[in-house]
């Protein structure tokens, strides 16, 4: 058996949000543990436990981090001095490229289908989605309907579920990626 961390030895909670992750992945919600993500962290449950009161706590977590981390980027480049046009791109570029760096983010973002897990989500893919159509209403003075931003926001998204589960990185599909923006960006 392998030594475990003691509960002095800092655990961060990016790190149990990483391991929490891909296990929720792995295993699905109803199989991941408290003590599953404790073992895999070498550490006892208890330390878990410090940081999160429970799975669904744990749960919660990871997504909350993982949409805020799709949010600040679209903030950034709204804090950006580009013309509109370029901040819609970038938008676009940068979503397809978070996906496809973050697989497993994203996967459990907006593609896990356990039934239990939905109530956990609560709004934060609603949330995510309304920060993106704001945004892109705002940069294209209103011009597009809400229908016409659903619509590009699913092709983002098909673009990268399409992706998600192959070996292929951002990097791989760069030119492709590009080109798919550059085809939605004529309807804008």
């Amino acid at each position: 058996m392998s030594a475990r961390r003691t509960a002095n030895e800092e655990l961060s909670k990016e790190t149990i949000l990483d391991t929490a992750r891909q296990l929720f992945i792995e295993n699905g919600y109803e199989k991941t543990s408290m003590r599953q993500v404790a073992t895999a962290l070498q550490c006892s449950h208890g330390a878990i436990y410090y940081h999160f009161k429970n799975k669904a706590d744990l749960f919660q977590a990871v997504v909350s981090h993982d949409f805020s981390k799709l949010d600040l980027l679209i903030d950034e480049i709204l804090e950006t001095d580009w013309i509109s046009r370029d901040k819609c791109r970038a938008i676009f570029l940068k979503y397809i490229e978070f996906g496809l760096q973050n697989k497993s983010h994203y996967e459990m973002m907006f593609m896990l289908k356990d039934q239990e897990v939905q109530g956990y989500l609560h709004d934060h893919p609603n949330q995510s989605y309304g920060k993106f159509a704001d945004a892109i209403h705002t940069l294209t003075d209103g011009t597009l309907s809400i229908k016409d931003m659903w619509c590009l926001f699913l092709s983002l998204h098909g673009f990268v579920s399409y992706y998600c589960y192959t070996s292929q990185t951002y990097e791989d599909v760069q030119v492709l990626a590009e080109a798919h923006v550059a085809f939605l960006m004529k309807g804008i």
